[in-house]
């Protein structure tokens, strides 16, 4: 966890600290070193949120995008279940990073739970991924919505895992390390959304620039619904044939100086 209550105030780690959980209420303490990020540990065993995972500081840093307030936000069910969201948005959207594996049981539940639940995926945990996404280049089909594409098989570019989900994913290909090359850093700057609807098996997919992403998110204007796009047709708009000119049917006869019929074979 970033934040826990120190003195009833949510406070980040510093070396030494205790605090209080405030999802389940029992004693924590700081863990500050070198081999994992800064963050505040049970100290004792504790059943206090079995979604929750350590984090890396590809989790962190999406976590630093948004209000202190809007991380880490606990959420409560009519049933009394618990559990920590990652970031809840002004308009009550919830958004999961994801860079560890997940069981599907556990994914389905969190996206019942949380309901309006959107999906942020490190497309770069495997080495395969990111040269898989590759392949889609030139093989996505435009619609009428610009930004907003048609693929088919989508299963050849994406994590089977993140498939047949009931809400949208986006998937963050950037990773941490220094990228030299621009155009490969443009590419891998950019958020790619697919949506879980198919349209005859094609399935959606958006693409958002990171900043647009995390404006839209912060502005409260980021929706989850999914809009429905006309594919357009991969062929140019046939020309019309030229009509063909019609022979004349006289000419200028010099020594009769008159126009005379011509003559038909």
């Amino acid at each position: 966890m970033k934040f826990a209550n120190v003195c009833g105030k949510r406070t980040e780690t510093t070396k030494g600290a205790r605090g209080v959980c405030p999802c389940c209420g029992s004693e924590v303490i700081a863990r500050c070193g070198t081999k994992r990020i800064n963050h505040w540990a049970h100290k004792k065993d504790s059943d206090c949120d079995h979604w929750w995972e350590p984090e890396t500081e590809w989790h962190r840093a999406w976590k630093e995008h948004f209000p202190a307030d809007w991380q880490e936000v606990v959420c409560k069910a009519d049933d009394g279940e618990k559990h920590i969201a990652d970031v809840q948005l002004s308009n009550g959207n919830v958004i999961e990073f994801q860079r560890s594996p997940i069981d599907p049981e556990e994914r389905t539940s969190r996206e019942n739970f949380y309901k309006n639940l959107i999906w942020v995926v490190d497309g770069t945990r495997l080495k395969r991924d990111y040269p898989r996404f590759r392949k889609l280049d030139g093989k996505a089909r435009a619609t009428n919505l610009e930004a907003y594409f048609l693929i088919d098989f989508p299963e050849e570019y994406f994590p089977s895992a993140w498939l047949d989900n009931k809400v949208p994913v986006i998937f963050d290909f950037l990773g941490t390390d220094s990228i030299d090359d621009p155009d490969e850093f443009k590419i891998r700057n950019n958020l790619y959304c697919l949506f879980p609807q198919r349209y005859q098996g094609k399935a959606l997919l958006a693409n958002y620039s990171r900043e647009s992403f995390i404006e839209l998110a912060v502005s409260g204007k980021l929706s989850i619904t999914q809009p429905k796009p006309q594919e357009q047709s991969a062929n140019a708009p046939t020309q019309k044939k030229p009509k063909k000119r019609r022979a004349p049917t006289h000419y200028y006869d010099r020594r009769k100086k008159k126009f005379v019929p011509r003559k038909r074979f």
